[in-house]
């Protein structure tokens, strides 16, 4: 990595410790947060009490609130969960801690992502130059959005404040991008299996998966679907796939892109903005993707 990169990078990532640092309050205050009606605990509340549930009451993944099975009660009650159930497989070792120090430890967990999203960013576009990596880093990385009581990005401060999981969905993206680019596609494959616990990112990121393992397209997908079914083992449980397309039908679908979406969202979308010219002369030329 060059110097001009480094720098900015590690800048990039400074900031958004101190986007942490001022939502770091909020982890702990009840209210309504950036966009929900009432009262609620935060998001990580969903993560948390689901994950309980898979283990102990799979068939209650899905009910809204709080259910008298012996799990964890957090007040004034626990967001609904409205994921795949592979995400809850990355939350069960939160568990073994008490539901706001679990909040905290998947935020830093997180925060310990992001040099390595950084990384991967950086390996991604450096050949088209070092303005057009600090802007896709600044896009991936902060986001800048300066609001009063909310740090130095909106997208960030909910993402931490919330215990949101959109770092995780961003690495999971951009591994798989880079792992397309050196050749692993089962490793690209697999990689987005893991991103689809939320669909929405993964739907938009497949011209660019399409784009990182245009030569090996078959294993890469082939690596994907095995990945996905996988992970998402207990849809088979009494009760989990019914109640997922129940939640789907009556709100999982109609769930508004909130500030922390748009960390992989503007991600994926600058990414594709930077690759557009080759993509577009790929397909121009017909050369589609051969099923190595």
């Amino acid at each position: 990595m060059n110097r001009i990169a480094l720098a900015g990078m590690v800048i990039l990532i400074t900031l958004n410790f101190l986007t942490f640092v001022a939502a770091y309050s909020e982890t702990s205050v009840v209210d309504s947060g950036c966009c929900a009606t009432g009262l609620l605990a935060k998001d990580f509340s969903a993560f948390y009490v689901g994950a309980w549930r898979l283990l102990h009451n799979p068939s209650n993944i899905y009910t809204p609130g709080t259910v008298n099975d012996g799990g964890p009660v957090i007040s004034p009650r626990p967001e609904s969960y409205k994921y795949l159930p592979s995400f809850l497989l990355v939350i069960v070792p939160f568990l073994a801690l008490s539901y706001h120090d679990a909040l905290l430890a998947f935020d830093a967990f997180q925060l310990l992502l992001l040099p390595l999203v950084a990384y991967l960013t950086y390996r991604l576009v450096r050949s088209k130059g070092t303005a057009v990596t600090l802007i896709v880093a600044t896009v991936v990385l902060l986001q800048p959005s300066p609001i009063p009581h909310w740090g130095l990005s909106a997208s960030y401060y909910w993402q931490w404040a919330e215990g949101q999981s959109k770092v995780l969905e961003t690495f999971f993206l951009v591994s798989s991008f880079y792992a397309g680019t050196r050749g692993r596609p089962y490793l690209s494959g697999a990689a987005l299996g893991m991103a689809a616990f939320d669909p929405r990112f993964t739907l938009i990121s497949l011209p660019l998966f399409w784009f990182y393992n245009r030569g090996n397209l078959r294993r890469a997908s082939l690596s994907f679907v095995g990945v996905f079914l996988a992970s998402n083992f207990a849809l088979l449980l009494p009760g989990v796939g019914s109640g997922f397309a129940t939640m789907i039908g009556s709100s999982g679908a109609s769930t508004p892109l909130f500030y922390y979406a748009y960390i992989p969202l503007l991600t994926v979308i600058a990414l594709t903005i930077v690759n557009a010219r080759d993509m577009a002369r790929l397909m121009r030329e017909g050369r589609l993707p051969r099923a190595g």
